[in-house]
């Protein structure tokens, strides 16, 4: 799951070793190394606490380690922001463990449709008749998630992605706050994840002394890999010259690939109303995306 985050300094450096390679495609790998989250929470036999513990310490180094030069000051958006960013990836975990991969990650990326929900109120921005309409489309792709045969663990998981989706609209949404601005903005991704590893610890180091050397790799990769490196990849892009609207196009590769993975090398096999469901949202918020883009590209006549 990427987080749209940006670091002026690091990324300046990092882009003067980054040579000449075309930047969209460093937001192509952040994407699909963000989508491997969903097969490697499905490999671990560890808990979604304890995945997410582990998971977490490292992730918060590798961060700390790209940005330290921005300094990690906080303040009190900044805090908020943490604690909803610790919240939704172990929400994320949950949903994984719980349900489908597909259904975690299809309703995780229902966060565009709380953005345009509360943006209005939180930024006093008006609500347009192409938002309202891409809100019915995508709660109708939604409610499919909701038919058909469900386990109990699936309902639970589904709630766990929703919610999940629910705290990265709002986490994506105070990034915009002026006061996210006085401050190192990836310090919200460093002390969140500092703060789920705490949350968490008390469900991993008791067994820490057991945990296979296969699950270790898989903590390791998830943290270094799948969040701290994508991460840096998506920053990089970002500052090389690629436009949020294509970066938020790409970014849907995460949502595409991760049931894919999952169903090539796990062997899970989402439901038809999820794929359909999945498919009516990510096309809703790309059109919607699109289209507003093209109104924003409109010249003003006088």
């Amino acid at each position: 799951m990427k987080t749209g985050l940006a670091t002026n300094d690091t990324s300046a450096r990092a882009t003067s070793a980054a040579g000449n390679a075309s930047p969209i495609l460093f937001i192509i790998v952040a994407a699909i190394l963000f989508s491997t989250g969903g097969l490697f929470i499905k490999l671990t036999s560890l808990s979604a606490f304890q995945l997410s513990c582990g998971r977490s310490l490292l992730a918060a180094a590798v961060v700390a380690v790209f940005t330290r030069r921005e300094g990690f000051g906080i303040n009190r958006v900044t805090a908020i922001t943490s604690v909803l960013y610790a919240a939704l990836l172990l929400l994320f975990v949950l949903a994984t463990k719980l349900t489908t991969a597909a259904n975690a990650i299809f309703l995780q990326y229902t966060a565009p449709i709380f953005i345009l929900l509360l943006e209005p109120a939180m930024y006093k921005e008006r609500l347009r008749r192409t938002d309202v309409l891409t809100v019915v489309v995508c709660v109708a792709g939604m409610s499919l998630f909701f038919v058909g045969k469900l386990r109990p663990q699936d309902w639970q998981g589904n709630v766990c992605a929703l919610i999940s989706g629910l705290f990265f609209a709002l986490f994506t949404l105070l990034l915009r706050h002026p006061r996210a601005r006085e401050v190192n903005r990836a310090s919200s991704v460093l002390y969140g994840n500092l703060l789920l590893f705490v949350v968490t610890a008390p469900s991993l180091l008791p067994i820490l002394g057991d945990v296979s050397l296969r699950d270790f790799g898989i903590i390791a990769y998830l943290g270094v890999v799948q969040i701290g490196i994508a991460y840096t990849f998506f920053t990089l892009g970002l500052a090389r010259g690629v436009r949020s609207l294509d970066a938020g196009i790409v970014g849907y590769i995460e949502p595409v690939l991760n049931p894919v993975l999952v169903l090539l090398f796990y062997g899970e096999r989402p439901g038809r109303w999820a794929i359909l469901g999945g498919a009516i949202i990510i096309s809703a918020a790309c059109a919607h995306a699109l289209w507003g883009a093209k109104r924003s590209a409109r010249p003003i006549v006088t």
